[in-house]
């Protein structure tokens, strides 16, 4: 082990433990070679597999791999990365297609789901977007409201990818709100809670478009902006001592916490030594 390797991330913060990612997949008839991990969290590890050979090619040139939780913590957790696949899967599947979303293209093993790769980056906050960009972006979700599921994930500008093409694109869709229709997805209490869902989503919607094209907003609307509905400021009042909470711990337990959102890889590519084998990482 070398000096740097002391510094890492304990085994038990990561989703797989001592395990690591598969060199290769098979996808849609092609086969493809482990090119680059994004993110390798306490949840999951997400990493990008590029197309090996010319067999296939109608496939993808390069697919995703998002791995949910396997590896125990004091206790056995590979059961939320069964049930974190199952609904990620059934979230793309309930989705459909739609313009601005990746093809999923099926599961792997019990707790990964395998999608089209977007060449693309997060958005930054202050980034200037395309002028269609948050039309294109409010469309996108006004589709997938129209199938019964609300996205959640919008507070951050990373959360959203704006691809080489500049159009955006959702392609997290871990933590999306539905409910399937058989266990009383058209119940009254279902019903209002995606419609409050729904409305979180719209309000984000507003504030991602004041971080990065303040310009096109009207002073309506940029007021708008700042007014938080009050089941945001509910769920930010829980959830936020909480939050602090679980950053407090992390801290403590985290040797490389001042180096950014954590399991993210940084940009010097910097690699988890597990098991004898290297994954590149992030802090």
């Amino acid at each position: 082990m070398t000096a740097s390797d002391a510094n890492q991330r304990p085994l038990w913060l990561c989703a797989l433990g001592r395990r690591p990612l598969p060199g290769e997949l098979s996808v849609a008839g092609a086969r493809y070679g482990l090119a680059q991990v994004y993110k390798n969290d306490f949840f999951a590890v997400t990493a990008r597999y590029d197309r090996l050979s010319a067999e296939g090619a109608a496939a993808p040139a390069s697919v995703v791999l998002k791995l949910n939780r396997q590896a125990p913590a004091l206790i056995p957790l590979r059961f939320v990365g069964r049930v974190l696949a199952w609904r990620e899967s059934g979230a793309f599947e309930r989705v459909g297609i739609l313009p601005g979303i990746p093809r999923c293209l099926g599961r792997f093993e019990d707790t990964g789901v395998i999608h089209e790769f977007i060449p693309g980056h997060a958005m930054r906050k202050g980034e200037r977007v395309p002028d269609d960009f948050h039309d294109r972006l409010r469309e996108l979700i006004a589709g997938i409201h129209a199938r019964d599921v609300a996205y959640v994930d919008l507070e951050k500008c990373e959360n959203v990818l704006v691809g080489d093409d500049g159009r955006p694109y959702l392609v997290d869709f871990q933590i999306a709100f539905y409910w399937p229709w058989r266990f009383g997805g058209r119940s009254f209490p279902v019903r209002w809670l995606l419609r409050r869902f729904q409305s979180a989503d719209r309000y984000h919607l507003v504030k991602l478009h004041r971080r990065t094209r303040r310009d096109q907003l009207s002073p309506e609307a940029l007021a708008a902006s700042y007014r938080r509905p009050w089941y945001v400021r509910l769920h930010g009042l829980l959830m936020r001592p909480l939050t602090l909470l679980r950053r407090r711990i992390l801290e403590r337990l985290d040797p490389r916490r001042g180096e950014g959102e954590r399991g993210r890889v940084g940009a010097d590519g910097s690699t988890l030594r597990a098991g004898g084998a290297d994954r590149t990482d992030a802090a």
